[in-house]
């Protein structure tokens, strides 16, 4: 009697043994890809992040890219783990903040050609500075870019300058665009739905992410018009800062509700800002010059050579990672402080 019933307990639990394998297996199980693992030891603590990772090194990006989306997965690995503290005390009941970070992981997807698109080979600085186009190009841009590269009203550097401006416009539009899509696709799902109430999607969270759309779209509209000014008129006068990220931040600053004493303050804070992201690109151009000589010397067979600098290219890329992740980091820390400290939102 007392085996039969070890019998009949076995073929009960025998199934749930199954779907507890099937659940922790698989390469793109939610175990893997949304659970934290001791025995991970891959470069980041999140699987999906680390799938991410693994899928730019096959790709063989330049080691610049692979440096600066090792600083953006970082970023977005630290805003996943404090989501996953807040989840754990119930803090995120609407899924606002999940849905937050997962179109911030399509941004990343898409901004480093991971997203499975078809993408063109013509690198980002070409398409500003040859006026080549992509698939993703606005002709507006190429036109405005070939009207201030012949007006001779810029010298070299201020050439460079309103490169990096058109280069970080486009990068907006893309963003953009991204939202754009998840937006679209997820009041697609909203709307087949037989019972709404069912979903986790709520009519105030989409409004929420319209509201991000407009204010984007306005961000755009303002950098448009900016750029369109400047490739017919030139830097007629000293400007406050030459990085467009720094200038976006200063901009939006002076349209919100500061005191003049809280705007210097801002305005100084801005300045090492501008220096931080400065020492940031010097290193990104060292290791650049690194990797081609590192590859002329791998030709060569010279053994020594060759081990030195490899070391020092390894350094480089370390320093990119580092300041990389502080850059963003910073630039994520004061975007969230001009947005909370008293920016007027009447246009929305």
């Amino acid at each position: 009697m007392p085996s039969t019933v070890c019998r009949l307990l076995l073929l009960c639990l025998l199934p749930r043994l199954g779907v507890l394998a099937g659940d922790e297996g698989g390469k793109y199980s939610r175990a893997k890809n949304e659970n934290l693992s001791e025995r991970d030891t891959g470069e980041f603590r999140i699987q999906k992040l680390n799938q991410v990772w693994e899928k730019a090194q096959r790709l063989q990006l330049s080691p610049v890219k692979l440096a600066e989306l090792h600083s953006d997965l970082k970023i977005q690995e630290k805003d996943e783990l404090n989501w996953k503290k807040l989840k754990a005390e119930g803090l995120d009941d609407d899924g606002e903040k999940e849905a937050k970070l997962r179109r911030s992981l399509n941004v990343i997807m898409a901004k480093y050609g991971l997203d499975g698109k078809k993408k063109s080979q013509t690198d980002d600085n070409n398409f500003i500075k040859d006026g080549s186009q992509d698939d993703i190009s606005d002709p507006r841009l190429e036109k405005l870019w070939n009207k201030a590269k012949a007006s001779n009203k810029f010298s070299e550097e201020e050439l460079e300058n309103l490169w990096r401006e058109f280069l970080h416009h486009k990068e907006k539009i893309n963003e953009y665009n991204i939202l754009l899509d998840t937006v679209s696709r997820t009041e697609e799902i909203h709307k087949n739905v037989i019972n709404p109430d069912e979903h986790e999607v709520k009519e105030d969270f989409l409004h929420s992410k319209h509201a991000d759309l407009k204010e984007k779209l306005r961000s755009i509209n303002h950098g448009f018009e900016r750029l369109r000014k400047l490739s017919h008129e030139g830097y007629t006068s000293s400007r406050d800062f030459n990085e467009p990220r720094v200038n976006d931040l200063w901009e939006m600053a002076k349209d919100g509700n500061f005191s003049d004493s809280e705007l210097e303050s801002f305005k100084e804070e801005l300045k090492h800002f501008e220096t931080k992201i400065e020492k940031h690109q010097h290193y990104q151009k060292q290791l650049e010059i690194s990797h081609e000589k590192l590859k002329h010397i791998a030709e060569t067979g010279d053994k020594d050579h060759l081990k030195k600098s490899k070391e020092k290219h390894s350094m480089l890329t370390d320093k990119i990672k580092e300041l990389g992740y502080k850059v963003k980091k910073h630039l994520q820390d004061l975007t969230s402080r001009v947005s909370k400290n008293g920016l007027n939102h009447n246009e929305l």
